[in-house]
């Protein structure tokens, strides 16, 4: 969602041009009359910008920068004044307004200045949420992208079963992240501090497996495509997992084990075993909202390995990324970002084998599934954030086979 602006005015004409302008930018926009009205919603947490009228009764613009400022140095004030002041002007960008403006400014020159000042906002508070993640320790939270509802409740149940130290099966469709998501496991669990053993499970005869143990003792084992493992090994890894001192085990599958049950590749017991204890990763179909977040975290590391300046992530190319199937998941993104970030991109623009009302409606099912994921199935809410009658709401969610019932 677009950063909110928040407009501190005295002139109730003015404020209402203003918030007129913005959206019709699709901007959202907060009034308030003057600096006490706004205070309130001047706050550390505030994730959009405020636009301030320069000259107000009682406390002026500068009292609104300053007081800003101390709440949050990082949160950007643009000032307005109707006198052509430059000395104003510059002792305005001397205490830190992003930006000043004399009024009345053309809307083309207000909306680039705030579209600015939402960037910079927007990468402020995500440098400030990496920070914090990084000080707290918390790999789920560092390695584990996504603001998605799904991808929250992925990064609990890592934290969970990291804690239980028992034997547990990581599944997912191919390309999710499945060795990823073992090895924060092992990061968050109090094995975290021994090695962490990565092996396919594939062709594994027992005395690979033995070395196997022996190298990740103290720490966790982790065998990938566990179906594929030679029966004889399977009683091996059986007989392991009933003695003290082997490593915590983790196990992966991108395929449905009780088929390889039925088919005689893998053994019932281990089976029952292994399906005690699971994690299950979202296909990227299943949480498209993470996909902008996702893309741009390894269009920037892409970036970073390449030593080149990583190229602006415009909402057009998030748009025909989300209208995608992605049926590689995140591996598949994550080859798409590395091209963009060398400038040998062209699949991140839309699919060209849909037709563009095709591709607005793959975006826009996207974006109701989001909201009301976020609002917990709350009609109510859903209509009131995309700003659509309640009637419209409902055409659209029969339309895409869509129930409100189904999110909460």
């Amino acid at each position: 969602m677009t950063a909110p602006v928040l407009v501190v005015d005295d002139d109730p004409i003015v404020r209402e041009a203003l918030g007129q302008t913005l959206e019709l930018e699709n901007i959202p926009a907060v009034a308030a009359g003057s600096f006490v009205e706004a205070k309130d919603l001047i706050v550390p947490g505030f994730g959009g910008v405020i636009l301030s009228d320069m000259r107000m009764p009682g406390r002026d613009g500068f009292h609104l920068l300053a007081y800003a400022r101390e709440v949050d140095a990082e949160l950007p004030v643009i000032l307005l004044t109707g006198e052509g002041d430059i000395p104003m002007a510059v002792k305005a960008m001397a205490q830190g307004a992003f930006g000043f403006l004399e009024k009345p400014c053309a809307p083309s020159e207000l909306v680039a200045v705030i579209t600015r000042a939402q960037k910079a906002r927007s990468m402020a508070l995500e440098n400030r949420r990496l920070k914090a993640q990084l000080e707290t320790g918390d790999a789920a939270a560092r390695w584990l992208f996504g603001t998605s509802e799904r991808a929250e409740a992925l990064r609990r149940q890592v934290r969970h079963v990291a804690r239980i130290g028992a034997e547990v099966l990581v599944t997912g469709a191919p390309g999710t992240g499945i060795s990823k998501v073992a090895e924060v496991i092992h990061l968050c669990s109090p094995h975290s501090e021994g090695p962490f053993g990565k092996h396919t499970a594939s062709g594994m005869d027992v005395a690979r497996f033995e070395r196997a143990l022996a190298d990740a003792k103290g720490g966790s084992l982790f065998l990938d495509d566990v179906q594929a493992m030679p029966m004889e090994t399977q009683f091996a890894l059986m007989g392991a997992m009933d003695r003290d001192g082997v490593p915590r085990l983790i196990f992966g599958s991108t395929t449905r084990l009780q088929d390889a049950v039925d088919a005689g590749r893998l053994h019932a017991d281990l089976y029952y075993r292994l399906d005690g204890l699971q994690v299950r990763i979202p296909a990227l179909s299943e949480r498209t909202e993470d996909i902008p977040v996702l893309f741009r975290h390894y269009v920037a590391q892409a970036a970073e390995q390449a030593g080149v300046r990583a190229p602006e992530v415009t909402p057009d190319v998030l748009s025909g990324l989300m209208a995608r199937e992605w049926p590689g998941n995140a591996r598949a993104l994550m080859s798409v970002a590395m091209r963009f970030a060398l400038g040998l991109s062209g699949e991140e623009s839309r699919d060209e084998r849909l037709g563009l009302a095709d591709q607005m409606a793959q975006v826009e099912r996207t974006l109701l599934q989001e909201a009301l994921r976020k609002h917990d199935g709350r009609a109510a809410a859903v209509a009131e954030a995309l700003k659509l009658s309640r009637r419209t709401l409902y055409d659209k969610l029969e339309k895409y086979g869509l129930r409100p019932e189904d999110f909460r």
